[in-house]
């Protein structure tokens, strides 16, 4: 699989082309040290089989703002040596970590912005930036990354909502590129030419106003030609459209530019891959090869190798599914998908992120802090299958089963008329309640226990329903 092939990164070698890319733990202190618990997250992806680990974001200035990592000062230095060195101690993988700088926001929905910086403030960061990439470079991670996505600093300074009128200013593509750029040029300045530093950007705003590919594509551009090591796609995630409540600070993720941030169930697979590919394509069409990755959505196996083999992108970002199962990767490769836990994209990690709670997926065991271990040389769930029932009432079908013994959670599938049968929910419980089905159309339904490492049992039964046409409709 070119999924599997090696990918050098401006001198830094991945032995594959998965990335985790950064996702906020909320596990280490109200400091910004280090925990055991921190390190072990990074440990687990590491077994796992990632190529690239992108350790969660940590503040380059100092700032009170609850369990967040920082990297502002010498003092976290040695918490963040012992976490690169552990991780390179678990597997093959290589490990940056993320740096942000972000404005002040107040739990009565205000928030700085960007024309409220003066020019000291603005010079301040982009020596924070520089000397937060020699602290990297220092405790031994193999690269940085540079967060110019979503609602932080550098992106906000991108964005074309910038209202600033001067040399930094959202006028001109110049202006708003003019301190990521600094930052760059003062990260690689402060930690050395040879230190990979790469990029986190929209590929797309998602909101009014808001940059298009059209945009991030000569973005990408300048950041090439910088020098960024490699350019991580993200999208929307701003607070322009975020949802304030009362009393909470705003959460950027909470609009329809936070869905297409960290896509729900509803959203389809792989939304993102589109920009990937034009912006790629645009960078060979100028000379320039960097290396380009992109997420949204893309824990499907078949879609990680198909945008890698086609040449959309260099390698793939994949968060919540590698977070519901970090031996995602060792199982892809020793061809053992039935036995991944899948994500569902229920978007409970998110929920978490925003209550700043400790990130999990709600399909681990109760109260694990981490992904159960792998349990390929478990024997097979014994389940008898028990009978799968489903009802139809009021437009929808109800599904429930006997529960399995020793079963973490339960994978429902489903099929119609239009397709195969795939996995729709997963779910600690034995119902299970289907409201998205048209009526006069025929499903099929089956079961699956597993253990909370992936292992399964034997599927249920099928069960096949015929949702009924709604009265009015075809009394019309």
């Amino acid at each position: 699989m070119k999924l599997f092939e090696p990918l050098d990164i401006a001198g830094m070698q991945i032995p594959n082309r998965i990335m985790v890319p950064a996702m906020v733990t909320h596990l280490c202190r109200e400091d910004g040290l280090v925990t055991d618990e921190t390190i072990a997250r990074y440990v687990r992806y590491a077994r796992g089989g990632a190529g690239l680990i992108v350790v969660e974001a940590m503040a380059v200035h100092h700032v009170k703002s609850g369990p967040l990592l920082r990297i502002s000062d010498d003092t976290f230095v040695p918490g963040l040596r012992e976490l690169a060195r552990r991780v390179h101690d678990a597997g093959e993988a290589k490990v940056v970590p993320q740096i942000i700088h972000f404005l002040k926001v107040a739990r009565s929905g205000w928030r700085q912005t960007v024309d409220m910086l003066s020019m000291a403030d603005i010079d301040r960061i982009v020596d924070e930036f520089g000397a937060a990439a020699a602290r990297a470079r220092e405790a031994g991670f193999d690269g940085a990354e540079l967060h110019s996505a979503h609602a932080y600093t550098l992106s906000s300074f991108l964005s074309r909502t910038n209202p600033r009128t001067d040399e930094h200013g959202g006028q001109t593509l110049e202006g708003r590129l003019r301190l990521i750029r600094r930052a760059m040029e003062s990260a690689r300045r402060r930690a050395g030419e040879d230190f990979p530093i790469g990029v986190r950007f929209n590929g797309e705003e998602f909101i009014k106003n808001g940059y298009t590919v059209q945009e991030s594509r000569l973005i990408a551009l300048r950041l090439a030609e910088m020098g960024a090591a490699y350019l991580s796609l993200s999208a929307g995630g701003k607070f322009e459209d975020a949802v304030h409540e009362p009393g909470q600070v705003l959460f950027p993720y909470s609009g329809y530019s936070g869905d297409r941030a960290m896509p729900g169930d509803w959203l389809p697979r792989g939304l993102h891959v589109h920009l990937a590919a034009e912006i790629k394509a645009f960078l060979a069409a100028n000379g320039h090869r960097t290396p380009v990755a992109i997420a949204g959505k893309l824990s499907d196996p078949d879609d990680a190798e198909r945008v890698v083999a086609e040449g959309k992108a260099d390698f793939v970002a994949i968060a919540r599914g590698l977070l519901a199962d970090p031996d995602w990767p060792n199982k892809v490769k020793r061809g053992e998908r039935s036995r991944i836990v899948e994500c569902d994209y229920c978007n409970v990690c998110k929920a978490l992120d925003g209550a700043h709670r400790p990130v999990i997926c709600t399909l681990w065991p109760q109260g694990a802090l981490q992904a159960p271990a792998d349990d390929s040389a478990s024997p097979p769930l014994e389940w008898a299958a028990g009978t799968l029932e489903a009802t139809v009432e009021n437009g929808r079908v109800a599904l429930k089963w006997p529960k399995a013994a020793g079963a973490g959670y339960y994978d429902v599938f489903r099929a119609d008329d239009f397709g195969d049968a795939g996995l729709i929910d997963a779910l600690k419980v034995n119902h299970w309640t289907d409201g998205t089905v048209l009526g006069g159309q025929r499903y099929r339904y089956h079961v699956r226990a597993r253990t909370a490492g992936g292992r399964a049992g034997p599927p249920s039964n099928t069960v096949d329903v015929f949702v009924p046409v709604p009265a009015e409709r075809a009394s019309g």
